[in-house]
């Protein structure tokens, strides 16, 4: 299944992480260096994120996601830099 791409822009990594741990399905982050990561996973949020976020390169960055219900969620928090209202 080919899934759309979200290109990430300036978040709030801590809103960021609430935004990825409320998603049903796995959601990957990719780097134009090919590195992919699962965000579900607390390792991979606590160790790459960190590493790719301090060097700035979250603009270099999209997400995939295997939900389309939470792709459609971080594609609005992206865009308006907040989780939606309930």
């Amino acid at each position: 299944m080919d899934n759309a791409k979200i290109q990430l822009h300036n978040i709030n990594f801590d809103d960021f992480i609430k935004a990825i741990d409320e998603c049903k399905g796995d959601v990957y982050l990719e780097t134009k260096d090919g590195d992919v990561l699962n965000l579900k996973s607390k390792l991979c949020q606590m160790i790459g994120l960190s590493t790719i976020l301090a060097k700035s390169q979250v603009a270099e960055a999209t997400l995939r996601c295997t939900n389309p219900e939470d792709e459609s969620r971080l594609f609005r928090f992206n865009l308006y830099g907040k989780l939606p209202e309930e």
